[in-house]
């Protein structure tokens, strides 16, 4: 007797094949069976004009901390998504020291913008030091979904340099102690490496994070271990092309080809890149030898914005002094109109030309009426302000508190629905977990299936869920999971084809410190499974069935 047959659905299993009419059999943890049921179920899920689908596969995520104080991993959970991969661009949790924990804390800060206090406090800094104290770790804590780690250049460059790793490169010792380390760490389950070389990457008090400060040999070294390993996965934040310490494409079609192990990086984005720098990344990639997958996005990328910590504005130059200043010294430079006439033109040579056409207010006390109305270019217009000097004269009404959205790229649906349909690039870049008090991205499974695949119809449905679930469980390595298929672990979404979206965004403070984040409901999502187990609906939203996967396991 199976525990849960789904019935009366259309499935859609995952490897890109035609979809079809049929039931799906759940015996423990796995799929039994999938067509015609030839046994009896102990529950009957109607799924009748539904689509029933692999669970989907997040594989850009930061939810290194946010584990520890939200088992659930909310909101991504409430997507369909089953399994996430986290310890994207360099940044990790292990290995660490104690001593180390508080620089851990204003790297994680600072790059991808978590609140330092929920941080300081909800991580159990001293319970695990080693990367495999730190899988028993969270082996023991209940958790709703599958994840899986990479190893961050940046943590494992911290525990063998200590506080020399923010500033030098390292030595050949250091080298060989972070070799050595890293390849018992892939031993032990991590599903690969990822660096950054984002300028913009800095600690909370304005620090280039430490994998900046290692060169080139360095970062070969580690990327020949992972070949080596031979399994994994390499991940790059390659950095803007203009900046000194950037990765071009080239130099990561040359590690793949090296490695002979996948290299993937985020990200590919309209408007980051033109056109022709597109098509030159699709051509490069296209006649390399190894296998290099840039990293897309099906949403703009829209960042809310406060003057209060304008992270957004840290690649700025000018910006420089407030990312080192406590938030007086910020208040006097933002009344300083000598810095404000010097940090507006950065802003828009750097964010391009029509950034304040894409900026809007977006949260404010004192400003209701201006919500998602005009944009910032319109009432500079209107006041007769620089467009940044009018941003200022808001935000000042409200202790510079007013949030600002801001459409930092891929605002090009043409350009986006065409990388969406290029095989050689992978669906990710959601950074959920990051930037929780500034996006939400975690909900693009809901936009790729109802904004491309039911409104544009850009994408099919059975191409659409192959990239949320066969193609990166195939480049990760991600074994009997992906797919509807006997055998293979119940990770199982069903959703309502014309229905399935999600709701506006609401600010919630439910973080360790009362931190803030921006969360959206889903819609149109009947059922979830995790490992055999329902994490959906009234019977399911306790349940914790998720695990910590390892590479090839």
């Amino acid at each position: 007797m199976y525990d849960y047959a789904i019935c009366g659905g259309m499935i859609i299993d995952g490897t890109g094949a035609a979809r079809f009419h049929g039931d799906i059999g759940i015996t423990g943890d796995r799929i039994a069976a999938v067509g015609t049921l030839t046994e009896p179920a102990k529950t009957v899920i109607d799924a009748t004009g539904h689509i029933v689908a692999p669970g989907f596969i997040d594989i850009h995520t930061h939810y290194d901390a946010q584990l520890f104080w939200d088992p659930k991993l909310t909101p991504s959970s409430w997507y369909g998504i089953t399994t996430v991969v986290s310890g994207n661009c360099g940044f990790g949790l292990a290995p660490v020291r104690r001593e180390d924990a508080e620089t851990l804390c204003q790297v994680l800060a600072g790059a991808e913008g978590m609140d330092l206090q929920a941080l300081r406090v909800g991580v159990p800094w001293g319970r695990y030091e080693t990367f495999s104290e730190y899988l028993e770790v969270l082996d023991a804590i209940p958790k709703q979904l599958n994840m899986g780690l990479l190893v961050g250049h940046t943590t494992l460059r911290l525990y063998a340099m200590g506080k020399a790793a923010m500033d030098r490169t390292a030595t050949p010792g250091e080298l060989d102690t972070m070799a050595s380390l890293l390849r018992d760490m892939l031993s032990a389950g991590a599903m690969g490496f990822s660096t950054s070389r984002e300028a913009v990457h800095r600690t909370s008090d304005g620090r280039p994070v430490p994998s900046l400060a290692a060169n080139m040999d360095e970062v070969m070294r580690l990327c020949d271990v992972v070949g080596g390993s031979g399994s994994g996965v390499i991940e790059f934040s390659p950095g803007n092309p203009r900046a000194d310490t950037a990765l071009s494409n080239k130099a990561m079609c040359e590690i793949a080809s090296r490695t002979g192990r996948p290299v993937t990086w985020a990200a590919l984005l309209t408007e980051h890149f033109s056109p022709e720098q597109i098509q030159t990344v699709l051509d490069e990639i296209s006649v390399a030898s190894g296998r290099v997958l840039p990293q897309i996005g099906c949403r703009p990328l829209m960042f809310q914005i406060s003057l209060e910590d304008p992270y957004a504005f840290n690649n700025i130059p000018a910006f420089e002094p407030v990312v080192k200043g406590d938030f007086p010294t910020r208040k006097k430079l933002y009344a300083d109109a000598k810095w404000r006439a010097q940090a507006g033109p950065e802003i828009e040579r750097i964010r391009g030309g029509t950034f304040w056409q894409r900026t809007i207010v977006q949260e404010s006390s004192v400003h209701a009426s201006l919500i998602n109305g005009p944009t910032i270019a319109e009432l500079a217009e209107r006041s007769g302000r620089p467009p940044f000097d009018e941003m200022v004269h808001l935000a000042s009404q409200e202790d510079y508190k007013t949030r600002f959205g801001a459409i930092l790229a891929n605002n090009d649906e043409k350009g986006v629905g065409e990388l969406l349909l290029n095989d050689r690039c992978l669906l990710g870049i959601a950074d959920a977990g990051a930037h929780a008090n500034q996006l939400c991205d975690a909900s693009y499974p809901t936009d790729l299936l109802g904004h491309w695949c039911r409104e544009l119809q850009v994408l099919s449905l059975e191409k659409a869920i192959w990239r949320m679930t066969g193609h990166p469980a195939e480049v990760y390595g991600i074994t009997r999971r992906g797919a509807l298929k006997p055998g293979h672990f119940a990770d199982i979404v069903v959703f309502d084809p014309e229905t399935i979206s999600h709701g506006p965004l609401q600010r919630i403070a439910d973080f360790p410190a009362g931190a803030e984040r921006l969360v959206a409901p889903s819609m149109g999502i009947q059922s979830v499974w995790v490992n055999g187990v329902r994490i959906s609906g009234a019977e399911g939203g306790n349940a914790f069935p998720g695990r910590i996967l390892r590479s090839g396991r």
